[in-house]
């Protein structure tokens, strides 16, 4: 693992940060801190188009389809020189790091001119269809049916826990194709057009009273044949690379998020008081967060271990579990620091005393939901004991 950047990196992060600089929005935290859930992703995606037409949208996506062609490192860098910005995160998060690099991998020459381009301009939002109300940590335990007439495939089913369902154009849906199969085998890999007729998308309200969350409903919808990404049948595999991208290459955005909620709270820690004296003086207050700062510190180095991996092998591995379970652990850990720190004040979500218009409270109840989504805690580390550490399988 390299962690110097080498000529081409440092000319390509210069003239990155250099356009950032003239074109994030000054706007932005107004509209974060007090937008609707709407408003704001609206806002959002308008900031991805205008990313995607200076060339900065698909760092590593080939050229043909609307990226910029470059290498894995230089996608790092740019989400490293988003966070210095302080530049708005782009709208279509799972179409950009999870769908989009899995159409990449597995799509037709068709499929990849169709979708890529309109994923990186955010003229077409993607969700994720994958869990379902039994069938969520137990994927491969899936029951949406997609049955094969002629030329299209009849879907009937129900999917939950959906990120951007409410915005979604399209789905990345996963259904078992043969009926008689178990677990793993029959399953294929859809792209559904979620406009079709069929489709009815209900919110799921959480903790942070957001419904960031969807279940969808699919009730003889039809998808045409040609929307099966890789083969009808092997959809397991082409799920996997999903969800490697997930567990992997998300965890360099999580991370920098978390740093810079670190760099918040040490901030405010010079300012609110604890146990008698201002929280910086205070020794448990002091090791609490450098504690956290370590984590995180740690986080960012396993996490370009991975990157170099990636670069080497050309895909992410099982090791991306590694890191999903460390972000979305050491952030709860993290996110109760910051409650013990700030006190009552930091459970207001709005009005004249609550600390950053409520963005600690929104953080520790959305933090709840880390080790749940994108593969529980649980089944993080079935994966890193079988698959890393070499464990005798868990059943």
């Amino acid at each position: 693992m390299d962690l110097n950047l080498s000529a081409e990196e440092t000319k390509f992060r210069d003239e990155l940060a250099a356009w950032l600089k003239a074109n994030v929005p000054s706007d932005w935290e107004t509209h974060r801190l007090h937008d609707t859930m709407h408003d704001r992703f609206d806002f959002l995606r308008k900031w991805q188009k205008r990313v995607f037409e200076g060339g900065w949208a698909g760092v590593a996506w080939p050229k043909e389809y609307g990226g910029r062609g470059a290498g894995l490192m230089e996608q790092v860098i740019f989400t490293e020189e988003m966070a210095k910005a302080s530049a708005p995160p782009l709208a279509n998060v799972l179409g950009l790091a999870l769908i989009g690099p899995t159409i990449v991998a597995y799509g037709t020459g068709a499929q990849k001119k169709r979708y890529l381009a309109n994923i990186l301009s955010g003229d077409e939002i993607w969700c994720q269809g994958f869990s379902e109300p039994n069938a969520g940590s137990d994927l491969a335990g899936l029951r949406t049916e997609a049955r094969l007439e002629g030329d299209h495939y009849i879907v009937n089913g129900q999917k939950v826990w959906n990120s951007y369902g409410w915005a979604a154009d399209w789905c990345a849906l996963v259904t078992r194709s043969d009926p008689a199969s178990q677990k793993h085998k029959g399953l294929s890999y859809l792209l559904v057009d979620m406009k079709s007729p069929g489709i009815e998308v209900r919110p799921l309200r959480q903790l942070t009273g957001e419904s960031e969350f969807t279940e969808i409903f699919f009730r003889d919808v039809k998808v045409p044949a040609e929307n099966v990404l890789g083969t009808a049948g092997d959809g397991w595999n082409v799920a996997l690379g999903t969800l490697a991208h997930e567990r992997a290459t998300l965890g360099v955005s999580a991370q920098i998020a978390i740093r810079r909620q670190i760099d918040r709270l040490i901030e405010l820690s010079h300012e609110v008081e604890a146990n008698g004296t201002v929280a910086a003086q205070d020794p448990l207050t002091r090791q609490k967060l450098a504690q956290s700062y370590i984590e995180n510190e740690v986080l960012r180095l396993n996490q370009m271990r991975a990157v170099s991996k990636i670069i080497q092998t050309g895909a992410p591995g099982p090791e991306g579990s590694i890191l999903k379970l460390a972000w979305s652990e050491s952030n709860q850990r993290f996110q109760i620091v910051a409650q013990e720190m700030l006190g009552a004040y930091a459970q207001l979500t709005g009005g004249d005393f609550a600390i950053d218009a409520g963005a600690f409270s929104y953080a520790y109840l959305r933090t709840r939901g880390n080790t749940i989504e994108a593969g529980t805690s649980e089944i993080q580390r079935n994966i890193i004991g079988q698959h890393v550490l070499g464990l005798p399988k868990s059943y």
